[in-house]
Formats: structure tokens, C-alpha cells, sequence
């Protein structure tokens, strides 16, 4: 059985973009079968929470470097490059759960 994938999801107040790159996420990861537990976050709390999660997807500049791989998401917000950016979403999660095994 593969690892669930804890994904921190965040924007600049936790509310309108990342509510966007959530659905699209939660449909990627659905239609690569992979099991997620998505979290919405502020990027504020990003550096708090990142001990439990897997990965960080966010449509804001990031603040700090952080222990898990993290993936800029305006692409899901402007339309540019999203099949590259969902590539990456999701090879990420595999390599996730490759290393979880």
C-alpha cells in the first residue's frame, strides 16, 4: 500500500488562491490515484507545520526554505504551463511514496 501524501496547500491568507489550487490538486491527485490529505494553510504557518506534511504547494512567493520539496503554483491561477506544473505535482507525490516504501 502506498503512503498518503500530506500536501500543505497555501496562499498569502490561507482563503482565496489556495482555495483554487485545492480543487485542481485534489482532482490531479484523484485522477493519478494517488491518496493525499490535503491541508490548507496561510504561508505563514508553513514553517510551522511542514514536520507533518510532505510537500508544499504554494501561490505565493515563499518566505523561507523549507525540509520538503515545495512547488510554486501560479501556474494554476494564470493557465500558463499547468500540464508542466502538474507533471511536477505529481511526480513529486510519487517520489514521496517511492521513498516511503
Amino acid at each position: 500500500m502506498n503512503k498518503k501524501v500530506n500536501v500543505l496547500v497555501a496562499c498569502g491568507a490561507g482563503i482565496a488562491t489556495s482555495t483554487v489550487v485545492m480543487k485542481k490538486v485534489e482532482e490531479l491527485f484523484a485522477e493519478n490515484n494517488i491518496d493525499v490529505n490535503l491541508i490548507q494553510i496561510k504561508i505563514a504557518e508553513a514553517g510551522s507545520r511542514q514536520e507533518d506534511a510532505d510537500m508544499l504547494i504554494s501561490t505565493t512567493v515563499l518566505p523561507t526554505t523549507y525540509s520538503i520539496p515545495t512547488i510554486k503554483a501560479m501556474g494554476y491561477l494564470t493557465g500558463l504551463g499547468v500540464d508542466k506544473l502538474n507533471q511536477e505535482v505529481i511526480d513529486t507525490a510519487k517520489k514521496i511514496q517511492a521513498e516511503a516504501n
